[in-house]
């Protein structure tokens, strides 16, 4: 079986790399399965790509399409493109997409149009918000997909009222096998919470890189006053996205950052350090809303709706918008609950997303 992944945003390079693991140890036990990966360049920030491929040791990829930094519109026609040509060339039983990002929709669409089949991992996500780029984008892929990998009963219910009810797999989160990997590997290798004067459970860690916070000063200047006010009571720790730091020089905000600690991007492993030890995290990323909740750490998030209900739901994540007064009383009202339950799997959905591609590309059986 040869399958083409196309990755182009930082998680995506963490969810791709379960998958490839779970290749090897197959293709070890004689499975025959052979992974082409494209790299969009949709994140192209030494620190926000190049570093993962060599921390988690995702093998390198094979084509580097080098778009990044586009609006929306050009980037998505021109990733179409390029992974056009390379799937002419390379004929895949199987495109595989990650998540909701321009490069998913890009693939999906680049492989419909090709008679390639199409399977989207995260299907059934909902936000219901259509002003958002990444809900356009992963309805989008579902729509077009010949298997949906869904992580959750919920997300399989949100494609079941889309009328997509066919190859509809409840397989789990790919992303709660990559937390539960990499973070026993976090605790050998990370040295990033100590290196920075940190004290276990006394900080916050704070991430924000959506366009609709980004690119409203009105908002983002909300997000950091909020920051700013939470500095007397604790320490703030900001890993600072490319875009987000463009836009606060850009809006004059640097002021608001006086007493925030800010790093660079900071590479997964120490990522998953800063989260597993923070007393909260405040975020506006469905990702790190999940890991949270993956290592039972409250969360407060800046997002008037989120594709992880169920984070809400069980009370260990709360939407507070970008309003500063909610940001700052949803912390000080923080109460870390008393129930928690596995809602993303068992560790071992990558193996049953290889098992069902195998299945259908008629490969034998190991």
């Amino acid at each position: 079986m040869k399958i083409v992944t196309v990755i182009g945003a930082r998680p995506q390079f963490v969810k791709a790399a379960v998958l490839s693991r779970n290749i090897r140890e197959l293709n070890s036990s004689g499975a025959r399965i052979q992974e082409i990966i494209i790299h969009t360049g949709q994140h192209y920030d030494v620190n926000m790509s190049e570093v993962f491929f060599d921390e988690l040791n995702i093998p390198k990829p094979d084509y580097y399409l080098g778009i990044g930094g586009k609006s929306h519109g050009h980037a998505t026609g021109e990733m179409i493109k390029g992974i056009e040509d390379i799937l002419i060339k390379e004929s895949p039983d199987f495109v595989v997409l990650y998540g909701d990002t321009n490069s998913t929709l890009s693939g999906a669409i680049a492989a419909s149009k090709l008679g390639i089949r199409v399977a989207h991992i995260e299907a059934g996500l909902r936000s219901f918000n259509r002003a958002m780029p990444e809900e356009v984008n992963r309805v989008l892929t579902d729509h077009v997909s010949d298997i949906c990998f869904a992580p959750t009963q919920l997300a399989c219910d949100n494609l079941a009222k889309e009328g997509i009810t066919s190859n509809v797999i409840n397989c789990g989160d790919i992303m709660n096998d990559a937390s539960l990997f990499y973070s026993n590997l976090s605790d050998i290798r990370s040295c990033i919470v100590e290196d920075e004067g940190l004290c276990k459970g006394e900080f916050v860690l704070v991430t924000c890189h959506r366009q609709e916070n980004t690119d409203s000063k009105e908002k983002l200047q909300s997000i950091l006053e909020s920051l700013s006010v939470l500095t007397k009571d604790t320490t703030v720790i900001l890993p600072l996205h490319p875009r987000t730091n463009k836009k606060i020089e850009e809006y004059g905000l640097v002021y608001l950052l006086d007493n925030v600690k800010i790093l660079p991007p900071v590479p997964m492993l120490d990522m998953i350090a800063l989260e597993k030890n923070a007393s909260c995290i405040i975020t506006d990323s469905g990702g790190v809303q999940k890991e949270a909740y993956i290592f039972q750490v409250p969360c407060i998030t800046m997002r008037e709706e989120t594709e992880w209900v169920e984070t809400v739901d069980s009370g260990w994540n709360t939407l507070v918008g970008s309003n500063k007064s909610e940001i700052v009383n949803a912390y000080h009202n923080l109460r870390k609950p008393d129930v928690w339950s596995a809602l993303y799997g068992d560790g071992n959905t990558g193996r049953i997303i290889l098992d069902r591609l195998l299945i259908d590309s008629n490969a034998k059986q190991y």
